[in-house]
């Protein structure tokens, strides 16, 4: 049987993970089969696995919903990471800038970005969800799309300019629609073919 697990997130945070009447709680419960014992007045969340839990890893996916949440995600970006294909990565800012409030300050505001723009183009061009939140910037998707946005995040905080990141995922954007196009028409990757010849 797995084991109990314990989690402290944000106060602020737990009237997300509840949800209106209890419903966020519950849908992550009945995704995970687990039981969530939820501490408001300390922060501390308790998992544990139900008695008949048929998916040895529902403590460990209701563990990365639950931070997913507590890292300033929406309950549904956050339930996505029920399906095996979507992973979530946190990027803490301090590691990159320092720990000045001023330099935290000044590069989640380029992460941002004007009006949220660098912040809306990094999820539409990489196809990502992606939470700023305190020290952090957390990312949801499939594996190859959260390193192109973990890899412009990056970007930002090793001080490239904006039209550099852009042009970035400009380009790995043009690399994924080629990538779609080719396994839709049933075309051979260039891999394919350069190890085809070699036989």
């Amino acid at each position: 049987m797995p084991d109990i697990e314990y989690l402290k997130i944000p106060k602020d945070r737990i009237g997300a993970l509840i949800g209106p009447k209890g419903q966020v709680k519950k849908m992550i419960e009945d995704f995970t089969q687990t039981i969530l014992d939820i501490d408001s007045e300390e922060g501390t969340v308790e998992i544990s696995p139900r008695e008949n839990m048929e998916d040895p890893l529902g403590v460990w996916k209701s563990n990365t919903i639950i931070k997913a949440i507590a890292r300033g995600f929406s309950p549904e970006n956050a339930l996505k990471l029920k399906d095996d294909d979507y992973y979530f990565e946190i990027i803490k800012i301090p590691l990159y800038v320092g720990k000045s409030k001023k330099a935290l300050a000044r590069y989640k505001g380029r992460i941002i970005g004007k009006d949220g723009k660098t912040r809306e183009l990094i999820i539409e061009m990489a196809d990502v969800a992606m939470a700023v939140y305190g020290k952090t910037v957390s990312l949801i998707g499939e594996m190859e799309n959260l390193m192109v946005a973990k890899e412009a995040v990056e970007m930002i905080l090793n001080g490239s300019r904006h039209k550099s990141v852009y042009g970035f995922l400009e380009a790995k954007k043009q690399d994924r629609k080629m990538k779609e196009f080719k396994n839709l028409i049933g075309l051979e990757t260039e891999d394919e073919i350069e190890f085809r010849d070699d036989i």
